[in-house]
Formats: structure tokens, sequence, C-alpha cells
């Protein structure tokens, strides 16, 4: 077993890598201790920097490769997209089940099997069990190639980790950059003209669109602050100092890029979720936020994302590395008042009680909304016209599974996780609270053995179809 010298991270030493072995990196041993010896992190760095930076990097490729064989084994990475349904810009939609099965085993040979049963005889398919961070001992917001490039391209700075990259392919993830719709101005599409919304291009694309508080919460939003791997101390993952990241540098466009990182709300670390950043269309009508913090307000969530996720969860850091504490009568409200006009993109097909215009849909897709709202189970908890309760679940997946470490990341109850609305679902992949599911079809799978329903081939067809309309 490889294990290179980390330093001290979220105050618990780190795991370092855990060796593929025959299932996928997954360690069945002895599991981490369920509590750590400290909630806090170290707050000196006593390693120089650039013995930091020299460490990091030369262990760098062995990380990454082992990330994607996790992947590759997981799942089929192949560009398919069959269907003539696009994202809302034109990009292609990833198609078919990724997730791989175990040998000799079929969809409906596990959906005529009980929980227990999978579970004793290690049938449940890899790319069901939570997906790992790239590095999860040492975590942190990591984001794509592309949003990085264009962020250096516009404004100079630059997001590049010399410690690791993202490896998802980006065929898996949303459209970039993502359009912008606006409640308050349907009339006008994509107010974003197809360019990333930067300090660079705010004011010209959106003064006389916006009022002046909403104009002054966007350049908050696009504004970058100090956080725990891009800042001005050593103790940071980017070569030179950094001015830190901006809220949009994940919700990209007030959407999602299919940035990473791993919530601050757990330790010890290898309890830790990875996270898979949400969009931020149709905030106005959410009534939770934060997957499983159950944050009541934008505004509570603006600011407890600067005070604490931005140093995951540690605010003695945040002092060190210079926090960010925005002042909720004005800037607060402002940021929450851009994200409150964030609208889903156009789904031409749907009546305005959300369902599907008879005059407008297939057979199909008619076909697949009866079965959202009946044999499906779907709609028990993303009720119409959005497609949310505003609720939590605790889809209880630890049912089908052993617990088991996987690169770092051990595997076991999720707990609750809030239900996101599935307007726009096509334009968000991947799916679950921290990714694990590539497509659609995917998801009506892991939803298919979650909830019992038992559909039938033509019925998950028919479901996907409907789902692609909303």
């Amino acid at each position: 077993m490889l294990r290179p010298h980390l330093p001290l991270i979220g105050g618990f030493l780190s795991l370092g890598l855990i060796g593929l072995g025959s299932q996928q990196g997954m360690q069945k041993a002895t599991p981490p201790a369920p509590r750590g010896s400290t909630s806090y992190a170290k707050v000196d760095q006593t390693e120089p920097f650039d013995k930091v930076m020299a460490r990091m990097k030369k262990a760098k490729p062995t990380l990454l490769e082992k990330h994607r064989q996790l992947l590759e084994k997981r799942y089929d990475l192949s560009d398919r997209s069959e269907t003539e349904v696009r994202m809302s810009r034109g990009k292609k939609i990833q198609t078919g089940v990724r997730v791989k099965l175990p040998e000799g085993i079929g969809w409906e040979d596990l959906a005529a099997m009980r929980p227990a049963e999978i579970r004793e005889k290690g049938l449940w398919p890899e790319g069901f069990l939570p997906l790992p961070h790239p590095n999860h001992a040492e975590g942190g917001m990591l984001f794509p190639q592309h949003h990085i490039d264009e962020i250096k391209k516009q404004t100079g700075r630059d997001l590049t980790r010399f410690d690791l990259d993202y490896v998802m392919p980006r065929r898996f993830l949303p459209e970039f950059p993502p359009p912008i719709y606006l409640t308050t101005r349907p009339d006008l599409g994509d107010v974003s003209q197809g360019q990333l919304v930067t300090t660079d291009n705010y004011f010209k694309l959106f003064s006389g669109i916006l009022n002046p508080k909403q104009l002054e919460g966007l350049r908050l939003l696009v504004t970058p602050f100090p956080q725990q791997q891009f800042n001005a101390t050593f103790d940071r993952r980017s070569a030179r100092p950094s001015l830190g990241v901006s809220c949009f540098d994940c919700h990209a466009n007030g959407h999602s890029n299919g940035a990473t990182h791993l919530v601050g709300d757990m330790r010890p670390q290898p309890y830790r979720h990875r996270l898979d950043t949400p969009s931020l269309r149709g905030v106005n009508i959410q009534r939770l936020f934060g997957s499983q913090r159950a944050l009541k307000t934008v505004e509570d969530f603006t600011q407890f994302e600067q005070r604490a996720a931005y140093f995951d969860g540690d605010p003695v850091i945040a002092t060190k590395k210079g926090i960010n504490v925005i002042e909720r009568g004005s800037q607060a409200h402002f940021m929450g008042e851009f994200q409150a006009i964030l609208d889903f993109p156009p789904a031409p097909k749907l009546g305005w009680d959300g369902k599907l215009d008879p005059e407008k849909a297939s057979e199909a897709e008619l076909r697949g909304q009866a079965v959202f709202f009946g044999k499906g189970k779907c709609s028990a908890c993303h009720a119409a016209p959005f497609y949310t309760d505003n609720l939590m679940h605790n889809l209880k997946a630890e049912r089908f599974f052993k617990p088991r470490m996987i690169h770092g990341r051990f595997a076991t109850a999720d707990g609750p996780i809030k239900t996101f609305p599935l307007r726009g679902i096509k334009d968000s992949p991947p799916y679950l609270h921290d990714g694990r599911l590539l497509t659609l079809e995917d998801t009506v799978e892991f939803f298919n053995l979650i909830l019992g329903t038992k559909l039938k081939t033509s019925e998950k067809k028919d479901l996907v179809a409907f789902l692609r309309c909303l």
C-alpha cells in the first residue's frame, strides 16, 4: 500500500493513497476511526512552501492515474450521444447506462433481488457507490480545465492547482459557458450572450437589465475572495499567491461547471462527501440550501459559504487566510436578490402546470410522464411544476452494500439529502449529490433499485424521454 507523506488536513492525518487491488481501490478491512483527534486544522505551516509544492507535484501523476482507473473501472466513458435532444445551448447529451454491472448480472436480475441479498453477494454496482474526490485526503475546490483557461484568458487569474487536475471527461459535464435566463426578463433569452460572466464583462452585459442592487450582487458573485486552496498564504495549492475564488467559479453563470469539492460539515476526513456543484437556477422556488445543511434562505447560504465552506468549515483557518465577512443587510441581500431571479431554461413542451402539453409531446414522452407520476414513484419527492418538494430524504443506499474504503472515502450511509429540482435536468450532469451518476439512464437504474419499482426496459426508456423535456 502506497502512503506518501501528506500534511495534516482539517485536523486529522490524511490517509494517503489506497492501492487499487482487485476491487477498484476498495479496501474492506478495518474502517477509519469514527472520530478524529481534533476538529481543527493545523494553523502554522512548518514545512517550507517550495518543498510542499515539489512533494505534491511529484505525487500528482500517481494520484491522477489512480482516479482515472477508478472512473474507467466504474463507468463506460466512451462518447455516445445518440439523441437529438441537446442542452440549452446545443451541447450533445451523453446517453445510455454508463455504470458497469458485475459480471454475469443484468439490471433485471438486480431488480428482482432484495437489498440484503445484493449486499451479501457484493453485487451493488461500483458506480452506484459514493464517488470520492480525486484526492480525498486533501480535498478542496477543483475546477475543470476549460473553466481555468477562460478565467485566465479574461482576468489573468489562475485557478490551476499544482497538486491536482480535473479528471472527469468534459463530455459528462454541463455545457460551457451555460446560458443565463432571468425570471424578470424572459423576453431576452440567454442574457449572457454566450459569454462566461466575470469581473471583466458583467457590467457591460447586465447594466440596463438589472436594478442597482442586483448589479452589485452580481459583482460580488464574480469577485474572487480568499479560499482554502487559493489564497496569499504559504498554505495554498496554487503556485503563486492567489486572490481566491468567486461564487461563479463553481456556479458558472449561475449554473454549474462540474467543479468539485468536499462538504465542510463532516469530520473526520474519510466521512466527508464529495460535492457536485448544484445549479443556482430556480433559487427563487427553493426553501433548503446545501445538500445536507438545510439552511433556510439563500442569504444564509451566501454568508455561510464565505465564512465556512470556503475554508472547510474552520473559522480559525479562515481568519489566517483572509475571510471575507459579508454584511447581511446589504451585500448578502444584494447577492441573494440577483440569485433569486436566475430562471430555469425554457421547456417548450411543458404547460403552465409543469406537465407535458399533449399537443407538443411525443407518445414516448407522455408514457414517461405517466411512469414518473405513477409506477416510478418519482413524483413522491419531485412534484410538479418545479419537480421538488423542498424537503430532505434519506435514500438509505447503504442497504445495498457493505461499508468500505474507496480511495480515502469511507463509503457508508449518506444520511438525508435535499430534493433538488428536476427542471432543466438535462443541462446538469453528472447526477446525485456527489456526481456518481453520469447520465439520466444511470439515474433511472439507480432509483429503480433504491425505490424497488421494477420498471420494464421500455418504461425506463420512456421515463428518460420525459426527463429530457423538463
